[in-house]
């Protein structure tokens, strides 16, 4: 049986990865508005991987017995300084996402709860890739600048980037 521990602390994952989705469609916006079509279609996707990982959140709660709570998502913020700022703002929201998975797998590990924690270890490796694509991808935009013609560069190899759901098993 799943504790109530770990069911309240996962409902409130659930929340924050559907913030996280929340947030990423609003950086979408934000580079639509700048014609930065390739960067909107890279915070897309990253929207729909966070809602990936809220629905695996909430499936797992149900498959456990545990009750889903779906909590108010907070409103995002939808303007940035720069290019720059609108990613070292996505590095510092998944360093946070990162710092609450580890909460949640210490939660399991108090509670022993063995199967919480064998499905937080999908999390934990996650976490791993999003802070390195989002790491790379703003220490490109430090090389860059104000280079205009690598801005458009980058932008375009953005385009290309398709959603596919992460394998969980």
């Amino acid at each position: 049986m799943i504790s109530k521990k770990i069911v309240d602390t996962i409902n409130a994952q659930i929340n924050e990865e559907l913030f996280s989705s929340y947030l990423y469609l609003s950086m979408a916006a934000y580079f639509e508005n700048m014609s930065l079509t390739g960067f909107a279609n890279w915070m897309r996707i990253q929207a729909q991987e966070e809602q990936f990982h809220a629905m695996k959140f909430f499936d797992y709660l149900i498959e456990r017995g545990g009750e889903v709570e779906l909590l108010a998502i907070e409103k995002p913020e939808n303007k940035w300084d720069s290019i720059l700022i609108a990613f070292e703002e996505t590095l510092k929201h998944e360093e946070h996402i990162t710092e609450r998975i580890n909460n949640l797998v210490s939660i399991a590990f108090d509670e022993k709860d063995y199967a919480a924690q064998n499905f937080l270890q999908w999390y934990v490796d996650e976490q791993v890739e999003e802070e390195a694509a989002a790491s790379q991808i703003l220490e490109q935009l430090r090389f860059l600048g104000e280079n205009k013609h690598g801005l458009l560069m980058l932008d375009r190899e953005f385009r290309t980037r398709v959603f596919t759901p992460p394998v969980t098993a």
